[in-house]
């Protein structure tokens, strides 16, 4: 029986609700040890229910980024996983957007990135070995004049993630990202299902599934992709 100290150890923001929720309960089930972050109580909840510890706040805050870093650094001493999942950005018609607003989604969709790969990427190099996902999302590479700044930057997001996995595959440090279509995390209307060759709503036990999958040694040979868990929803091939 594996003692308790050898559990691998995941860390995931925006892991109280939704998608980060359903990740951390896949993760706990497949035996790991969790340290998540999330805006409001629901991801100390979360914690205490399954084991784990929990500090709020949120992934545009580079001081909340090093503080669940250092929890679970404090907690358990290593870390062999990372989901970052963040908020939603602001919205808006495209030359509305404020200077304010782009910045807030430069801070919450690509720094939040670099600052935890910054943080994280060391204590992976003692290990040998480690494994990042980043959610984005289906419009990434479709870009939807409904999500401007998402979609901006959720493309830099998959740049980086190519750019970071080219630079650490050799040293065992995968990293990925999927891009979740329309997904019951958020209340859609009935129609919407209608755009999916799938004709219904993902679920998020489907993309904690695949995140789970893809930090496994399983998909030890998967580094730098974009992967679309979207019911087909997207186009291009």
């Amino acid at each position: 029986m594996q003692d308790d100290s050898e559990k691998p150890v995941a860390l995931i923001t925006g892991g109280g609700r939704g998608m980060g929720a359903a990740i951390a309960r896949e993760l706990h089930e497949r035996g790991y040890r969790l340290a998540l972050m999330s805006p409001s109580e629901s991801c100390e909840t979360l914690a205490t229910e399954l084991g784990g510890v929990a500090v709020r706040g949120v992934a545009e805050e580079a001081a909340d980024i090093q503080a669940v870093f250092d929890l679970a650094m404090t907690k358990y001493g290593r870390i062999d996983a990372v989901v970052n999942h963040t908020g939603h950005p602001p919205k808006g018609d495209l030359l509305d957007i404020t200077d304010e607003q782009w910045t807030l989604g430069s801070d919450m969709m690509i720094l939040s990135l670099v600052r935890m790969a910054r943080l994280v990427t060391p204590v992976m190099l003692r290990q040998g070995q480690g494994a990042f996902v980043n959610i984005t999302t289906f419009a990434a590479y479709e870009p939807s004049l409904v999500f401007p700044v998402s979609c901006t930057y959720r493309a830099a997001a998959g740049a980086f993630t190519k750019l970071y996995s080219d630079r650490y595959a050799a040293s065992g440090i995968r990293m990925n990202c999927i891009l979740p279509g329309y997904i019951d995390s958020l209340d859609h209307k009935p129609e919407t299902a209608d755009k999916v060759p799938m004709k219904r709503i993902g679920l998020v036990e489907e993309i904690a599934k695949t995140a789970a999958f893809l930090l496994s040694d399983g998909a030890g040979y998967i580094t730098g992709q974009n992967i679309r868990v979207d019911g087909g929803l997207t186009r291009h091939v």
